[in-house]
């Protein structure tokens, strides 16, 4: 795969650098050599081989969704605040 000019200006813009004209070439060079190198996996034999999934044997624990008794009313949270209004606790605006 070849890496034009035009590309290294594109990855540059996308990841908002200003590029000189030495780390243009700089990077075509070294994107280049980094293709050429990962580019070594299409040698490989992998028939038979399963495809990883995942590395780690781990899965999702679930849990049933329940709606538990709590220990305070809305009422007694709500005494609890410094303001409240229409049984909502008021915060100052943060920006």
């Amino acid at each position: 795969m070849e890496i034009k000019r035009e590309d290294i200006i594109h990855l540059g813009k996308l990841s908002n650098f200003d590029l000189s004209e030495k780390e243009i070439e700089s990077l075509s060079k070294d994107i280049s050599e980094i293709i050429k190198y990962i580019s070594q996996l299409d040698e490989l034999n992998t028939d038979g081989v399963e495809p990883t999934y995942q590395v780690f044997e781990m899965e999702n624990v679930w849990r049933s969704d329940e709606i538990l008794e709590q220990d305070a009313s809305m009422e007694q949270l709500l005494a609890l605040t410094k303001e409240e209004k229409d049984n909502q606790i008021k915060v100052p605006k943060v920006l």
